[in-house]
């Protein structure tokens, strides 16, 4: 047997579990490059949109879990954080879904149409029978603790539609995809890892794609997940997307009597994620005092984003006015404030990227402060892409404050932005080829035909802002 035939006998094909509808029957507001995918997705039954921020994901599920609820006659959940529910049945309102959709927060109020379900609330509704489920900001499946996500992927294992929604995802974050695809069906994410990748022998928790499985890894995973970064990407038009003036200004500032630890000021060089908030403590007054003294200079809402609740804190001290959304406040609290400054109620926000800097819409914003910084890229990344967006309309202004102290930090996250820059690219690269093939865009067909069968990793022999 030739080796081609020998790997073309262990391919597993994967089943769409999905139906097909009619174009027309879409939401008339959806873009043509946004039918596509929703009519794909419908036509898959398990798949993930992985589009990037202001893309219209939050639509596209809305209409997505309509046409489910329509098929199954059963009661559809969409899982959000929790600052995002009532923005989501606002936008249901706003694009006219045709069915009813509605905020739960208890068993008993889960209606025959399509309900929204903070995360934290999923172990209420166990007995619950949905039809289908969207998860929003699915990029909680890497976050989450083993245990909520182990709790997400056995409660609605075998379920015929599933949806996860995130924008793009870091590509060098290889359990990320891994997760997604478990919670899908599609394969074990351990499963993934084994066939596409090897362990870094100089570190066996990192896994890298084999250099010659990188073509049909990302040929593999267009086959369940649409990733785009604009419309162009799908055979969609580009205009109108163009992202508004990014303005990134760095503030150091300098701590007069500090206190010296075994004999040194600041430990610079060795200062770490274990060892950062003695040094964040000594400089929290000063760092919270120049986020006042600029936010005296900006008209209009502001974000102000901290890294600790010491943080939080002093900039409420020396920030009055401003609003403070924190873990520990009750979640319809976190929504009532978290609203409110959506609808320019309250002018300044103060809260931490882990909290309100992942699904907000704050495009009616454009000014924020970094008063605090931590070791990771995606928090400051999200958080930025709150307000920088599509559907901006002007420059964003980033400030980010750092004691002279914390520059390790500046280079951290520095680096993980050039590595996450290069990354990103090459993921998009390659699965835009993958997309267009599969939709037929290549020979100007509009909609996407699926294959009778769709394969799994199993034929690699033995073997995405982070």
């Amino acid at each position: 047997m030739k080796y081609q035939e020998f790997i073309a006998k262990k391919r597993k094909p994967v089943e769409s579990t999905g139906f097909s509808v009619d174009e027309n029957d879409l939401n008339s507001n959806l873009f043509d490059w946004q039918a596509r995918i929703v009519k794909w997705s419908l036509m898959r039954g398990r798949s993930a949109i992985f589009a990037d921020c202001g893309l219209g994901k939050t639509l596209c599920q809305l209409n997505w879990a309509e046409h489910v609820y329509n098929y199954t006659q059963k009661p559809i959940v969409i899982h959000t954080p929790v600052g995002v529910r009532k923005q989501t049945q606002r936008e249901a309102d706003k694009f006219a879904i045709d069915c009813e959709v509605k905020v739960v927060d208890e068993p008993r109020e889960v209606i025959n149409g399509i309900n929204i379900i903070n995360y934290e609330k999923l172990h209420k509704f166990e007995d619950v029978d949905f039809g289908g489920v969207v998860l929003d900001e699915s990029s909680v499946l890497k976050g989450l603790t083993s245990k909520t996500r182990q709790l997400l992927t056995e409660r609605y294992v075998g379920m015929r539609f599933k949806l996860a929604c995130t924008a793009t995802p870091a590509p060098n974050d290889h359990m990320e995809l891994g997760n997604h695809a478990e919670f899908l069906g599609v394969c074990n994410s351990v499963d993934m890892l084994n066939r596409f990748f090897y362990h870094d022998s100089g570190d066996t928790a990192k896994w890298v794609l084999m250099g010659h499985a990188r073509k049909q890894f990302w040929a593999w995973v267009a086959q369940w997940a649409i990733c785009i970064a604009k419309p162009s990407d799908i055979g969609g038009s580009d205009k109108g997307y163009d992202l508004p003036e990014l303005n990134v200004e760095r503030h150091f500032v300098s701590v007069e009597n500090e206190v010296a630890t075994d004999g040194f000021l600041f430990n610079v060089a060795g200062i770490s994620a274990t060892s950062i908030h003695d040094e964040k403590r000594q400089t929290n007054e000063s760092r919270c005092k120049k986020a006042a003294e600029l936010l005296k200079n900006i008209d209009g809402p502001a974000i102000i984003w901290c890294d600790t609740n010491y943080e939080a804190d002093e900039l409420k001290r020396v920030i009055p006015e401003a609003i403070e959304v924190r873990g520990t406040l009750k979640d319809s609290e976190k929504e009532r404030l978290l609203f409110g400054f959506s609808n320019g109620d309250y002018r300044v926000l103060i809260s931490k990227g882990s909290i309100a800097g992942v699904g907000m819409n704050w495009q009616h914003c454009n000014n924020m402060i970094f008063a605090g910084l931590g070791f990771s890229f995606e928090v400051f990344y999200q958080s930025i892409r709150r307000c920088w967006r599509f559907g901006q309309t002007n420059a964003v202004n980033v400030h980010v404050i750092l004691a002279e102290s914390e520059s390790a930090i500046n280079s951290v996250v520095a680096r993980k932005e050039a590595d996450f820059d290069a990354m990103r690219c090459g993921m998009s690269e390659a699965m835009r080829d993958a997309t267009l093939d599969q939709f037929g865009l290549r020979e100007g067909k509009t909609f996407y035909k699926p294959a009778k069968k769709m394969l799994a990793p199993s034929f690699i022999h033995n073997h995405i802002y982070s």
